[in-house]
């Protein structure tokens, strides 16, 4: 950097370092983990790049959750002496696309990544960057581009030609495996790797082998990986990277388990449908897709529900709930409370509107529209009444900032280890001031304690890389 910066919030020290390292770089990667703050560190290479006049347009790509979020974060960090339009898509009227394109300021656009999964939102992209050769493009939570098989992460790729800057930002590059970076980084530059495919990016950095999907049908899943080093050595020429426990003050995290106990009659059920699912696991004429639909259930089960084979719901009272009620008045604390299955998060809303009502928690899942997120997030924070954040950890998990909440409560838990750490830190970032517990509520004796086991220990449990012999385990 030839002249300084004229930052709007101050770096810390990490961040300044991370645009020194970027400012002119056409490629680069920002792992940096949850709550170190990429978000602003890219939003200052926007505004270092508009003021030294390489850029007029930008494209911010991000999941649905996240990228409203950004223009918040856009008026918190861009320094005003930067003049910027913004347009959101899907959120912000047509007519406004208009004014928008024609705009002698700079023209920021925020897309949901789910939108460059069809014709339509990539058409929109491509002719903007097209339009506008000057641009600079991020990729935020650069995971979601992970799997190059994906109509998203095609659509996506195609796009890096027409772009003269690009970055990625997550901070979790290779939570399942060091495979998910070959997208990620074709994006960046498809040389960065040396790779001119996927294929022979993993023959170089994992060995694979094959698992039964069906009476007739394989796929390889990596039996471990190989070459570490050298792809950490790539990965330290176009990339920063930097952990919270390395740049930020932060309290350690403390974990707890409460642990209920079935109903007999959920007993019962639970056990029927243990004995069905290993008799198919060990069946090599029924599909793994199929084994894997058998444990769902046994999970479900666990958290109070289940449909019998005719579709009807069945209910096996509230232990978790009760369980729940009894954390809640422990602490005065506003606690997030995750829950995998939207039955469950309907019956946790249900419990605390009738027992704390209906201004007490706000909530962002599937059924929460787009543009009542933002909302959502603003009254957890800042409202004193909003005790209460309820949340698929899939769906809210991901790029909120959520220090309002010293108490983070599973009700039940997702297979996927990146999910569980992201989530996670929506509580545990910068800004937060108190110590944060995390609470798992927990059926004893059952495949609950499996999955707590997986997450803890094992590290990485992604359900599709599980052999048969894995899920028997979870079983037995």
């Amino acid at each position: 950097m030839e002249w300084k910066y004229p930052y709007k919030t101050k770096p810390f020290e990490h961040q300044r370092t991370a645009l020194n390292k970027s400012a002119e770089v056409n490629s680069y990667a920002y792992f940096m983990e949850m709550g170190t703050g990429k978000t602003k560190t890219a939003i200052d290479n926007i505004g270092y790049l508009y003021l030294k006049k390489e850029i007029d347009t930008v494209l911010i790509i991000a999941p649905k959750s996240v990228y409203t979020i950004w223009s918040k974060e856009i008026q918190a960090h861009l320094p005003d002496v930067v003049e910027r339009d913004i347009f959101q898509w899907k959120l912000d009227k047509p007519k406004a696309w208009n004014w928008f394109i024609k705009s002698k300021k700079l023209k920021i656009f925020l897309m949901n990544v789910e939108a460059l999964s069809g014709k339509t939102g990539f058409k929109e992209a491509e002719n903007y960057l097209k339009k506008f050769p000057k641009n600079f493009a991020v990729i935020d939570e650069s995971t979601t581009i992970k799997n190059p098989k994906a109509k998203r992460t095609k659509y996506i790729l195609s796009l890096s030609k027409h772009i003269k800057f690009r970055r990625i930002l997550t901070g979790s590059p290779v939570t399942k495996s060091p495979l998910d970076l070959y997208s990620q980084c074709y994006f960046l530059d498809p040389k960065l790797l040396g790779f001119e495919s996927f294929y022979s990016f993993r023959n170089r950095y994992a060995e694979m082998h094959q698992i039964q999907m069906g009476a007739n049908r394989f796929i390889s899943i990596p039996k471990y990986y190989k070459n570490i080093e050298e792809l950490e050595h790539k990965l330290d020429g176009f990339s920063f990277r930097v952990r919270k426990d390395e740049c930020l003050d932060l309290k350690p995290k403390v974990r707890q388990k409460r642990h209920v106990t079935m109903s007999s009659e959920q007993g019962i059920l639970y056990e029927k449908l243990r004995r069905r699912a290993l008799a198919i696991i060990g069946d090599s004429t029924i599909s793994f897709s199929n084994k894997l639909t058998e444990m769902i259930k046994l999970h479900q089960v666990t958290n109070g529900f289940c449909k019998d084979d005719d579709g009807k719901m069945m209910e096996f009272g509230k232990q978790k709930i009760n369980a729940l009620e009894e954390i809640i008045d422990e602490t005065d604390d506003k606690i997030i409370i995750w829950a995998n299955y939207i039955y469950n998060i309907e019956q946790i809303k249900e419990f605390l509107a009738t027992k704390y009502g209906k201004e007490s928690f706000v909530e962002i899942y599937g059924a929460t529209k787009v543009k009542d997120r933002q909302k959502a997030i603003e009254l957890f924070q800042n409202d004193p009444k909003v005790r209460f954040f309820v949340s698929n950890p899939t769906t809210g998990g991901y790029g909120l900032t959520l220090t309002a909440a010293n108490t983070v409560v599973y009700f039940s838990n997702n297979y996927n280890l990146e999910v569980r750490k992201q989530s996670e830190d929506r509580a545990h970032r910068s800004g937060q001031t108190g110590t944060v517990v995390i609470i798992d509520i927990i059926t004893e004796n059952t495949i609950d304690e499996k999955i707590m086991k997986a997450l803890t220990i094992k590290g990485q449990i992604a359900a599709k890389t599980l052999g048969e012999e894995a899920l028997k385990d979870w079983l037995l």
